[in-house]
Parts: structure tokens; C-alpha cells; sequence
């Protein structure tokens, strides 16, 4: 019985449901604004279920629907670059924002999100303002990659593993 509440204690951490644990002072007054947040836009499971689904469709959506202007790189890194936002924020519905942002923050991801985020305000510079189309395709690529090292930071030695592929693959010593 203990394991069967264990494991709805985890269920309802995954979904966002507030869970009874210790946490220590600082931490929770560093975030008093989510905190607030939080408590003003409480949802249910149900809505917070819809919430991501909308989010992540729309998402997928903007970033599919973006591969039809490929040969466009300025409203391809516009679609692109949307699509990946809602799809990032997708996530913030079924966790909640607090946990979202304390997660992407922790010390293990911290750097594959700073490189994330820049290079999504690198592509929609380069898509809004330079106008360049080649710049905005490297932008675009650039945010493929840090997309990609930013979801294997969620995978469990997934980093590891890709970046031993790509130094034996790479080696050059025989």
C-alpha cells in the first residue's frame, strides 16, 4: 500500500498537484512571485491536461506548418521559433511554472538552457530585424542543435552518451 502511494505522490508531482514536502525558506521566498502566481491561477488536472495538449499541438502545428516556407528563412525562423515557445511552454501547464523554471535552472541544464534561449533571441533577431536570410538560416540551425542538447538534458546520461557517438565517430587518430 506504502508503494501505491508513493507512486500516486509522484503522479501528482508530475501533473503540478501540490505535494507536502519540506523545502527550505530561501529557495521558497527567492520565488515569491511564482509562488503568487501559482496560487492565483490554480487549474485542475483535467484543464492543466488540456492546457498542454492545445499548447503542444499548437506547437507542433506552428513548427510543421513552418517546413512549408523552408525556402523562406524569415518567416521560417518566425514559425520555427514560435512553434518551439508554445511547445517549451506546453510543459509549464503539467508541472506548473514554478517547477518549469526551477528545473530549467538547475545546474545540470542551466547551460543547455541559457544556449537554448539565446539561440531563439538569435533567430528571431536575425528573422526580425537583420533580414538575412543567411544569417536567420544559421540561427535557425543553431536553435535546432540547442533544441535538441536541451531535450537530452531531461534524458538521464543521454548527453553523455551522444557526446562519446560524436567523439568516436569524429576521431581522427587511428
Amino acid at each position: 500500500m506504502e508503494k501505491m502511494s508513493q507512486a500516486m505522490e509522484k503522479v501528482r508531482m508530475l501533473v503540478g498537484i501540490e505535494v507536502e514536502d519540506n523545502q527550505q525558506a530561501d529557495e521558497e521566498s527567492s520565488f515569491a512571485f511564482m509562488d503568487d502566481f501559482n496560487r492565483n491561477c490554480t487549474l485542475s488536472t483535467k484543464q492543466r491536461l488540456y492546457g498542454f495538449a492545445i499548447c503542444l499541438v499548437a506547437g507542433l502545428t506552428c513548427t510543421l506548418m513552418s517546413m512549408l516556407v523552408f525556402f523562406n528563412p524569415i518567416k521560417f525562423g518566425i514559425a520555427f521559433t514560435f512553434g518551439n515557445l508554445l511547445s517549451l511552454g506546453s510543459t509549464g501547464f503539467l508541472i506548473g511554472p514554478k517547477r518549469q523554471v526551477n528545473m530549467m535552472l538547475d545546474p545540470v541544464r542551466i547551460y543547455a538552457t541559457a544556449l537554448y534561449i539565446a539561440s531563439i533571441l538569435l533567430a528571431l533577431l536575425c528573422a526580425l530585424y537583420v533580414h538575412n536570410k543567411l544569417l536567420t538560416l544559421i540561427a535557425i540551425i543553431l536553435e535546432f542543435g540547442a533544441l535538441i542538447w536541451y531535450s537530452m538534458s531531461y534524458i538521464p546520461f543521454a548527453r553523455a552518451m551522444v557526446s562519446k557517438i560524436m567523439v568516436a565517430c569524429f576521431d581522427t587518430e587511428f
